[in-house]
């Protein structure tokens, strides 16, 4: 969403003489290496003009004006933000960012395309710190601008909307963020055509944002709209599918939808195998995919479904047997493939077999600092083998035009992980407490988890001590709703309030 701005002509020239100064400079230099038969005189006579050096007229390059020093200045301020952002310093970042926005209004105008830039490029950084509130506000603004310098079907209002929806989404209006997201689509889809590619990202926001709210039938809709556009765009292409379903598999995964997702790595398979290689590295991730898959199986579904095929051992297998045969393969994409299928053991209890493997495994990350540092990316702390998907939103996303404040709740899970990577000694607290089903969700979610242990030596061993946060947003209205019953049950039950016992304890 980084969108710089468009330097004016003065700066463009600049650029532009510099640059043919480099090329005639490139262009003259071989001109001094002749043959071999023909060597270069350093005393050959050159004819000069007759005038005298000392008097011939100096021409002056012109002063620079203080609005072109002004542009450089406020290049110079964009750059240095750029590099903040990608060095992460979000803070710096911030400030070069209203800097250059500042500038921007003085030199351009509080409506121009620079200045609508500047504030997109400054939301950004607020959203990426988490001034969800700040960020809305700027790509709004960004969005006004830009309505009002070009219109209202412009290209350029693509980005700053994806930017303004992340921040909706994040900020807890998923309702406003599907319509935002589903504007930039339009938008797309009028300038570039109904079936092009470039709506898909997205597409895939608007699926996000639904399944967040819970609405799976809304989200597989989007899904199945987005598998058509890419069927369509690599219809000559069969090869050129393949990352395509593999990112479809993913969401239908995220959906729950884990026949249809393994259906989708089937055609992946089937495309890289058609293609006359039964071998092919190409097959490895898919494969990969595929076994665990069946983590999320219900085993009664499974066998009427797929016959013997239960689990994803023979996946894994066949992926390991895949990567170790390749060549040239990334080692990482080995490693990844190994560790797969041991974690496969540990999800089925055979300790044994998962140690096995994690130990040529640990022998093969400690050859070199390189490696070391991948080791200690899996082995240094325990990782859950699968997961499931979180509510983040509680409550109708839709206010029906009521006004709500959205607030930030939290659930802390502290638990131990013992060397064979199941779950012990769980506690749980919310803040606030009250919304006991997703308390009693998220700590039904820690439980079920299954960890590859941590590694210490290459030896397996037990980790106490960790933590899991999951942050949701709700509407205080509903808060205050489910306070007012839990007063209203307690009383019935002849039970007193906090407020009501303090009362007493004040008349004592």
């Amino acid at each position: 969403m980084h969108t710089g701005p468009v330097r004016p002509a003065s700066v463009r020239m600049k650029i532009t003489i510099s640059f043919v100064t480099l090329c005639l400079t490139a262009i003259s230099v071989p001109a001094l290496a002749q043959d071999d038969d023909e060597p270069f005189l350093l005393d050959q006579t050159v004819p000069v003009a007759d005038a005298d050096p000392e008097e011939a007229e100096v021409v002056a390059a012109p002063e620079p004006t203080q609005q072109e020093l002004n542009e450089e200045l406020l290049y110079e301020e964009f750059a240095r933000y750029r590099r903040l952002v990608d060095e992460g310093t979000l803070d710096e970042a911030d400030i070069a960012a209203k800097r250059v926005v500042q500038w921007a209004i003085e030199l351009y105008g509080p409506r121009s395309a620079e200045t609508a830039s500047a504030l997109n490029n400054l939301a950004i950084v607020q959203h990426r710190s988490g001034q969800f509130d700040a960020a809305i506000q700027n790509f709004s603004s960004s969005i006004e601008i830009i309505e009002a310098v070009e219109d209202r079907l412009t290209s350029s209002l693509v980005n700053p909307l994806r930017g303004l929806g992340t921040s909706q989404l994040a900020a807890g209006r998923p309702d406003r963020a599907i319509r935002t997201f589903r504007r930039a689509a339009h938008i797309t889809q009028v300038n570039e055509g109904p079936h092009n590619i470039g709506q898909v990202e997205i597409l895939e926001s608007v699926a996000e944002t639904f399944i967040r709210m819970g609405d799976i039938k809304s989200a597989r809709k989007i899904l199945d709209r987005i598998h058509v556009l890419n069927v369509r765009f690599y219809e000559k292409d069969p090869l050129g599918l393949i990352p395509s379903l593999l990112n479809r598999a993913e969401w239908q995964h995220r959906a729950g939808y884990y026949d249809e997702e393994r259906a989708s790595y089937r055609r992946a398979i089937r495309i890289v195998e058609g293609a006359g290689n039964k071998n092919d590295p190409m097959l490895i991730e898919p494969l990969r995919r595929m076994g665990e898959s069946f983590y999320f199986v219900n085993p009664d579904v499974a066998t009427a479904n797929y016959g013997l095929v239960t689990t994803g051992e023979i996946y894994f297998k066949r992926a390991v047997r895949i990567a170790e045969k390749a060549e040239d393969l990334d080692y990482r994409v080995l490693v990844r493939t190994q560790l797969a299928l041991a974690d496969y053991f540990i999800y089925t209890e055979s300790i044994n077999r998962a140690r096995k493997i994690y130990a040529e495994v640990w022998d093969f990350l400690s050859a070199d600092e390189e490696r070391m540092a991948l080791r200690n990316e899996v082995f240094g702390s325990p990782s859950p083998i699968s997961t499931k998907t979180l509510p983040t939103h509680l409550g109708d996303p839709v206010d029906g035009g009521k006004t709500s404040t959205i607030r930030t709740g939290r659930i802390v899970v502290n638990y131990n992980v013992s060397e064979r990577g199941r779950v012990r000694d769980l506690r749980t607290e919310a803040n606030p407490e009250e919304f006991t089903d997703l308390q009693r969700m998220v700590h039904r979610e820690i439980r079920r988890r299954i960890f590859r242990p941590r590694a210490v030596d290459g030896e397996l061993v037990a980790t106490e001590g960790m933590v899991f946060e999951h942050e949701f947003t709700y509407r205080q209205s509903d808060l205050d709703a489910i306070r007012e019953n839990n007063a209203t049950v307690a009383a019935a039950n002849g039970d007193k309030t906090e407020e009501q016992e303090e009362d007493g304890d004040s008349r004592e």
